[in-house]
C-alpha cells in the first residue's frame, strides 16, 4: 500500500529506477479497510500526500487499484496477468516477503516463473533496517502513537507530518503571550498527547520553527483533543489557511499545571527547548 512511503519502500523504487521508468501500484482503499474495518490501521498519509511523496521518491506514475471485496477473491494467476498482461510490466520489483492473491496464495516465486513465462523479470529487494529494526509502516505508527517522533523519522528518512486547516479555537494562548495556531486535520494517525518541536510549512511555502502540544488542556478541564502550534517569529493571521506540520522532537508528556503562572512558566522553558531543535534539526518541506 506504500503508506507512508519510508525508507523501506523508497528502496524498492531505488531498484525500479535502475530497471526503467517507475510506476507504483498501490490499492485505495487500505485493504484492511475492507477486509477488517475493526482492526483497519491509522494510515500515516492521507491518500494526497502519499502520492505527493511517491513523486518525490522518483515514482513517475501511479496505477490505483479500487480495493473491494471482490476484488480481495482476485487468484494470484489473475493478478499476474494484471501486471504483465494488462499493465504490460516488463520488470516488477518486490520485497522478500511479498504476497498476492486471495489468501495471500501467490509468492515471491510463483510471481517469478509467471513473469519469465512472459518474457520479464521480477527483482525481489531485502527488508531495510535501521539500527537493527526493520522497517515497516505498522512500526512506523507504533513509534508516532507513543510519541516517538525522532524514531519515526529514522524509517521515513523525514520527519512524521500531517497536513491541515487552521481553525478558530479558544484564543486562551493569546492572553498569555503564546499565540497558537489551532489546526484542524483529516490524518488518522496524530502522536501521543505531549508537547513536541516542530516545524510548519504555509501554504506560501515560508518555513517556521514552532512548539506543538498536542491533548486536551487538562489545566484548563478540557476534554477535546486539540493540536494548538506556537509559531516562533511569525505574525499574522492563519485561519483558514493550509499548514503542514513536521513533528521533529518529543519534549515532554501532557500535564496539568496548578494554575497560569505555572503554565506560563512551563510553556515558556518548552519553547526555550524548541527553538534548540529547531536550530539543529531543519524538517524538509
Amino acid at each position: 500500500n506504500f503508506d507512508g512511503v519510508h525508507l523501506g519502500h523508497q528502496a524498492l523504487f531505488a531498484r525500479a529506477a535502475t530497471l526503467g521508468p517507475v510506476v507504483a501500484v498501490t490499492f485505495d482503499p487500505h485493504p484492511g479497510k475492507v477486509l477488517q474495518p475493526d482492526l483497519a490501521p491509522r494510515l500515516i498519509a492521507t491518500f494526497d500526500r502519499k502520492l505527493e511523496l511517491l513523486e518525490a521518491a522518483g515514482v513517475h506514475g501511479c496505477v490505483v487499484q479500487p480495493f473491494s471485496r471482490e476484488f480481495a477473491r482476485t487468484t494470484p494467476a489473475a493478478f499476474e496477468a494484471l501486471l504483465f498482461e494488462t499493465l504490460g510490466a516488463r520488470a516488477v520489483v518486490v520485497g522478500s516477503d511479498f504476497t498476492y492473491g486471495s489468501a495471500r496464495a501467490g509468492t515471491v516465486e510463483t510471481l517469478s516463473l509467471a513473469a519469465s513465462t512472459r518474457g520479464a523479470q521480477v527483482a525481489v529487494v531485502a527488508a531495510v533496517t535501521v539500527e537493527g529494526v526493520v522497517v515497516s509502516s505498522s512500526k512506523v505508527r507504533e513509534y508516532v502513537l507513543e510519541g516517538r517522533v525522532e524514531a519515526a523519522t529514522r524509517l521515513l528518512g523525514r520527519p512524521f507530518d500531517l497536513d491541515g486547516v487552521v481553525v478558530k479555537g479558544a484564543q486562551r494562548g493569546r492572553t498569555i503571550g503564546f499565540p497558537t495556531a489551532n489546526v484542524d486535520t483529516l490524518n488518522e494517525l496524530r502522536p501521543a498527547a505531549g508537547v513536541y518541536a516542530i516545524s510548519v510549512r504555509l501554504s506560501d511555502g515560508t518555513v517556521f520553527g514552532g512548539a506543538c502540544n498536542i491533548g486536551t488542556k487538562p489545566t484548563f478541564g478540557g476534554a477535546e483533543v486539540t493540536i494548538e502550534c506556537n509559531l516562533f517569529d511569525f505574525s499574522g493571521d492563519l485561519y483558514g489557511q493550509r499548514v503542514r506540520v513536521a513533528f521533529l522532537e518529543r519534549l515532554r508528556a501532557e500535564q496539568r499545571f496548578s494554575g497560569l503562572d505555572a503554565l506560563k512558566a512551563q510553556i515558556e522553558r518548552d519553547v526555550v527547548a524548541a527553538r534548540a531543535v529547531v536550530n539543529r534539526t531543519r524538517a524538509p518541506s
